[in-house]
């Protein structure tokens, strides 16, 4: 992948090391109010859950690669408990400079984190929005 990535088609990738299989994500844990995903919840071989940070997500077109699997970290409740949950999140209410525009359906992130856009959908339309001046909610929109 080049360029931005898309947080569902993220979710859609497995994690691999070395070309093998070790979980899928799961969810998305992000920083909403600062705009930054903090990283992926994935389910592991052994149905555990572990956080992978951002830092070590190496999206390819196919698979997140990683350089050691010593970067899927055990205490994801730890994470959790200090950020957002894309999960939640979609289908929750977009504002945009206040106004509410719609329900969040997808992020786009760039390669270091940050939430370049957000995918926000209403009566049917869907408009791709700036991550500067938006603001997300688990509370779910109006449709």
């Amino acid at each position: 992948m080049v360029g931005s990535f898309s947080g569902e088609g993220l979710l859609r990738l497995p994690v691999t090391l070395h070309g093998i299989r070790l979980g899928q994500p799961v969810d998305l844990l992000l920083d909403a109010a600062d705009r930054r995903a903090l990283g992926l919840v994935v389910i592991c071989g052994d149905q555990t859950h572990r956080f992978l940070p951002w830092a070590a997500v190496q999206p390819a077109e196919r698979e997140i690669r990683l350089a050691s699997s010593l970067m899927l970290l055990e205490d994801v409740d730890f994470y959790r408990t200090r950020a957002d949950s894309f999960r939640e999140l979609l289908g929750g209410v977009v504002r945009s400079h206040g106004t509410q525009v719609g329900a969040l359906r997808d992020l786009e992130l760039e390669h270091d984190g940050t939430v370049a856009r957000v995918l926000a959908v209403r009566d049917g339309v869907e408009q791709r929005l700036p991550a500067e001046g938006t603001s997300l909610s688990s509370e779910r929109a109006a449709a």
